[in-house]
This record gives structure tokens, C-alpha cells and sequence, in this order.
């Protein structure tokens, strides 16, 4: 992991003129009211999944590619959802600076994950949700694990979950509590 974040420049990842930001251990924003959340949070995340080098990855909510960069250099395939076209092309265009070939950023709703490459190891999911998006569930092969962020009260809860033989998630632990942009149903978008 340790690893990954020394290949990995944040400042390559982050609007222009936020480029002083990057070595903070903070949030910064990016466009239309999103964040690329700080580099200890994203570490956790990452963490919590459990990532075997010979894995596939999705990801939900790519953001301008930073954490999809570090998860690149540590799984074989990434495959990242944004909803927002102009943040997955931002992001395209940093993953091929920084030389990132393993990774494909695609433009869709993160409630329904990206179907057409499932099933994957791992999915790490970069903004809130209400519930467990189903969706992702039946991508997950069993054993599989799911970092999300849950709306729980006052704050989001990022758990690690593990699909059951059963096809059951059991929530296995709490990796901490934080604050994330919403997950957007595509049909509660407005």
C-alpha cells in the first residue's frame, strides 16, 4: 500500500491550482460539488478491501482518478464509474499521464455498477449510500468485499462488507466514521 502511494502524485489528481493542497491530509474539491477524499481515508478504504495483486476492482465514484490510480498499481484491472462526464474525462486524461494502462473510467450510474466486466474481487465505493446498492451485491463474487460509506445518523459509516456463499452480506467492521458526497440514483438525479 505503502507502495502505491509512492508511485502515485496526488497533486496529478487535483483541479488546477489546488495543486498546493495535494500534500495536506485533507479533502479537496473538485467540480460539481464533488471531493477527492484525504489520502488517510482513501488508505483505510483500500485497506479494508483486501486487494489481491491478480484482482479486479470497481470503483464507485472516480472523482479525477486518484484513488483509482493506487488501486492500479495494486490489482491487475480497475474498472471506475463517475457519473459526471466531465470528471471521467479529467480522470481519463490523468490516468494517461500518469502512465496508468490498467484502469477504464466509464460514465454511469453507481447504483447499478458496471456490469458488463463482473465479477470483481473488490468494489470500493467513494460516496454514501442510504442501503446497499443491490446492483453491486451481484457483482461481488463470493468472498468478495465491499467498502461503502452508509448514511447511518449524523454521519456515513465506511464498513467492509463480504459476500456470503449464500449471497448474503455480513458487515464484517466499522473502518470509521466520515462524510462523503451522496451516492445519486440516476433516476433521483436532478
Amino acid at each position: 500500500m505503502v507502495d502505491a502511494f509512492t508511485k502515485i502524485a496526488r497533486k496529478d489528481f487535483v483541479p488546477e491550482g489546488s495543486e498546493h493542497e495535494a500534500d495536506e491530509d485533507r479533502p479537496i474539491l473538485l467540480p460539481h460539488r464533488q471531493t477527492t477524499s484525504q489520502p488517510s481515508l482513501i488508505a483505510r478504504m483500500i485497506e479494508g478491501a483486501r486487494l489481491s495483486p491478480e484482482g479486479r476492482v470497481l470503483e464507485i465514484g472516480t472523482g479525477y482518478g486518484f484513488q483509482t490510480a493506487l488501486l492500479a498499481t495494486l490489482v491487475d484491472e480497475v474498472v471506475s464509474v463517475e457519473r459526471y462526464p466531465a470528471l471521467a474525462e479529467g480522470a481519463r486524461d490523468n490516468l494517461r499521464r500518469a502512465g496508468i494502462s490498467n484502469a477504464e473510467v466509464f460514465v454511469g450510474d453507481g447504483w447499478q455498477g458496471w456490469a458488463e466486466r463482473a465479477p470483481y474481487d473488490a468494489i470500493v465505493v467513494s460516496a454514501a449510500a442510504e442501503e446497499v446498492p443491490h446492483a453491486l451485491v451481484d457483482q461481488l463474487r463470493e468472498g468478495g468485499r465491499l467498502v461503502v460509506p452508509l448514511q447511518r445518523g449524523r454521519s456515513d459509516d465506511v464498513v467492509v462488507m463480504v459476500k456470503t456463499t449464500d449471497g448474503a452480506m455480513i458487515e464484517e467492521r466499522l473502518i470509521t466514521p466520515a462524510r462523503f458526497v451522496p451516492l445519486v440514483r440516476r433516476d433521483r438525479d436532478a
